[in-house]
């Protein structure tokens, strides 16, 4: 997912009291546009502000959600599941553990971040883990997932894993989430947050209309398949176009299904979901892209969800909802 306008690195003021900002968070490229209004008092420290602020909730997020951090809390975690200790965690691991297993429970398995094992034993490592949840020692078997919850309480504050996690999709959505509070605490009212092609949106670019964002084409090419109104809400998608790598002969990714403990959605190279918030985009995309290219469009209609999806040869197919949030498709932009 990209902007459709130009942005130069760092921070820049244009007339219309346009801002822009670039650095990198949770192994992303982190881009930020605002738009404040003409009279706002010391407008640049304001921005300035604002932008460190969202810096801190990403590094925040990432010190307790990333499993490629061996300190985080999330690594320390996912080290004693399944052997009954329990840590204290924070608000925010707390709350991305129980949105996981809300959305586990809405989407009947298909979306579970339970899947570290897997990812481990196809040599996606992370953090160092313990002996019982190293690479080759998977307790999946391709049998279906434990139905019982991702956590247990166990105490104020505290929580145990019966199994190790990985929360890099929803954490990127929720870190989405929280930074955009965070503009909105500053008088932000227009905005667009991109962090490594997941989105999250508000108010209206300089030029008026909606921000409009171009979708990536998951071929491998340069140029975008189509271009979104972003409108006030959030953009997200799962793709393997950069995540994916060959072993033992086969080319696997990072998208595993919780039902067999293999990388998943037969078809499909790339699935996009707009929606109010961007953590929930992120768990549609992922679980649509899991039903693979046969059930796609009917899961998506079926929950009447804006998404686009592309499959294995590079068509791009779409709802209804997103047709109506589509401003341009090359496919049908029609030759010179």
């Amino acid at each position: 997912m990209s902007l459709v306008e130009t942005r130069q690195p760092g921070a820049t003021l244009h007339p219309r009291r346009h801002l822009a900002f670039e650095s990198r968070a949770m192994g992303s490229p982190l881009r930020l546009s605002m738009v404040l209004a003409s009279d706002t008092p010391d407008i640049l420290d304001t921005a300035t502000s604002a932008w460190l602020a969202v810096r801190n909730e990403f590094e925040a997020c990432e010190l307790a959600m990333s499993r490629f951090v061996d300190t985080s809390e999330v690594s320390e975690l996912n080290r004693q599941a399944g052997a009954g200790g329990s840590i204290a965690v924070s608000r925010r691991l707390r709350q991305a553990l129980a949105i996981s297993d809300r959305a586990r429970r809405l989407t009947r398995g298909r979306f579970d971040p339970r899947v570290l094992r897997d990812l481990e034993r196809l040599g996606d490592r992370g953090a160092t883990l313990d002996v019982a949840s190293s690479p080759g020692t998977s307790d999946h078997g391709g049998t279906p997932r434990p139905a019982g919850p991702l956590i247990e309480l166990a105490g104020e504050g505290q929580v145990q894993l019966p199994q190790p996690v990985d929360l890099g999709g929803i954490g990127k959505g929720l870190a989405l989430r929280w930074a955009a509070a965070e503009l909105v605490r500053f008088g932000i009212a227009s905005f667009l947050l991109d962090a490594g092609g997941d989105l999250v949106a508000r108010g209206e670019p300089p030029e008026g209309g909606p921000w409009r964002v171009g979708l990536e084409d998951a071929t491998g090419g340069s140029e975008p398949l189509a271009v979104l109104d972003a409108r006030s809400g959030a953009v997200t998608t799962s793709s393997i176009r950069r995540r994916h790598w060959t072993v033992a002969e086969r080319t696997v990714h990072h998208l595993i299904d919780p039902a067999t403990g293999e990388p998943g959605g037969d078809g499909l190279l790339a699935v996009t979901v707009a929606g109010p918030d961007p953590a929930w985009s992120e768990i549609w995309s992922k679980t649509l892209f899991l039903a693979g290219g046969a059930a796609i469009a009917g899961l998506a209609r079926a929950r009447g969800l804006a998404a686009w999806w592309v499959t294995d040869d590079g068509t791009l197919e779409m709802t209804a909802a997103a047709r109506l949030r589509t401003t341009w498709v090359a496919s049908e932009a029609g030759g010179g």
